[in-house]
């Protein structure tokens, strides 16, 4: 059974981010699993000026995130008890051999996470990332136990990566992609397009991705231009998806992927 994973952030990441190749896949009969480290609480609530605790924003986010992944297809959702905006705070002996537990219970032929410029520079994002990659080496070695499964290799994974044709879209549908950490500036850095290794036609199913998106209706104030967009607009941006390989274990070289799974199937 091919088995696809998703090690993300926040309610949303999944949607906006990775929508489309998860309801491409999960469309085609592949297992897809989520992990989502926080809940979200700390996000936006509609458009009310004062939002409520975070145990009710994380709760309501957590409702969205799970019709959002119902609508994609999902197999399973895996909420952590992380803190919205504390994910580079956690003690990395705790959460990577979480997931490396999760990794050799699902079994994945792939994961799939945020590279190391978190899109736009989020910290959460970017911890996310370093905790996954981490993780898949640990869920590969004998030596580490937990509960009774086996070692697992996992065979490829991918970086989210955004070359400057698809942020321009994403920039101009949605706002600005970036955020002050530490009194500076980060803003998105687009991939140049001979890092490009794997473009994903997740065109037939972008309405699929909008249906997914429009659960997340705490969000949708930031995101009201996506209303006003043609379907042309909707298809391009959410259907064309694109990556950085990491590594494999499978392929490799410059020839341009359109399938997660060469090299496997």
């Amino acid at each position: 059974m091919s088995r696809l994973l998703f090690i993300l952030a926040h309610p949303d990441d999944e949607s906006l981010g990775f929508g489309g190749t998860i309801a491409k896949y999960a469309k085609e009969g592949a297992e897809v699993y989520l992990i989502t480290a926080t809940r979200g609480q700390r996000g936006r609530f509609g458009t009310q000026t004062e939002r409520p605790a975070p145990e009710i924003v994380g709760s309501v986010r957590e409702q969205e995130l799970r019709a959002a992944a119902s609508i994609l297809g999902i197999k399973e959702v895996t909420v952590l008890e992380y803190m919205d905006g504390d994910v580079d705070k956690i003690t990395p002996s705790e959460i990577i051999p979480s997931l490396a537990a999760h990794i050799r219970r699902i079994k994945p032929q792939i994961i799939l996470t945020f590279g190391p410029d978190g899109v736009y520079g989020h910290p959460d994002h970017i911890a996310i990332s370093q905790f996954t990659s981490a993780a898949i080496v640990q869920a590969a070695d004998a030596n580490f136990k937990t509960n009774n499964d086996p070692s697992h290799q996992v065979l490829k994974l991918y970086f989210l990566a955004w070359p400057y044709s698809t942020f321009q879209m994403h920039q101009k549908a949605l706002k600005e992609f970036g955020m002050t950490v530490d009194g500076a500036r980060r803003l998105v850095i687009p991939y140049p397009e001979w890092l490009i290794t794997t473009r994903i036609d997740a065109y037939p199913h972008w309405k699929t991705v909008w249906r997914a998106i429009s659960c997340h209706e705490t969000q949708m104030s930031i995101y009201s231009n996506l209303k006003d967009l043609s379907d042309e607009q909707h298809r391009e941006l959410w259907g064309a998806q694109t990556f950085y390989r990491v590594f494999s274990l499978v392929n490799g070289g410059r020839m341009m992927e359109s399938d997660l799974f060469d090299g496997i199937n």
